[in-house]
């Protein structure tokens, strides 16, 4: 599996003034979909309140291609860009199709671990890393090389 897929309805409070899709609605889209698929692999809320882990964004940007309206069925998908083999850095792209083949936006994110305890990034544990390496990957997935520290 390259991606993982699930629809959403656009609804009227997701509208902007233009009567088409609210820009920020395209973020809030691909963070519910990023949710979902990683609680798909087992990284639920609560497993990651249990682990005193949560996933942070250091950038996030869209790219938008066809209007989205009221009443339009889109499908989000989410899948693994790239990643350090660590997974303690990755980048995650979902494509957001209208009808059966019109691809209306692409969201992509730069994401990280935090300690919220400590507040600080965190390197996963055995059982993060199992859990995201089941994460499905696009199909021009790259691992991240990290140049050596000087």
């Amino acid at each position: 599996m390259h991606s993982f897929s699930m629809p959403v309805e656009v609804r009227w409070s997701d509208l902007d003034p233009n009567f088409h899709l609210r820009h920020s609605v395209y973020y809030d889209y691909g963070a519910y979909c990023r949710i979902a698929f990683m609680s798909a692999v087992g990284l639920t809320p609560e497993k990651l309140i249990q682990s005193r882990v949560g996933p942070i964004l250091f950038r996030e940007e869209a790219v938008f291609r066809r209007e989205v309206n009221f009443g339009d069925t889109l499908v989000i998908t989410a899948s693994l860009l790239q990643a350090r083999r660590d997974f303690s850095r990755y980048t995650i792209v979902h494509q957001l199709i209208k009808g059966a083949d019109t691809l209306a936006a692409t969201v992509t994110i730069n994401g990280a671990w935090l300690n919220t305890q400590t507040r600080k990034l965190h390197i996963p544990d055995a059982a993060l890393v199992a859990a995201f390496d089941n994460v499905p990957r696009s199909s021009n997935f790259t691992w991240e090389e990290i140049a050596a520290e000087l």
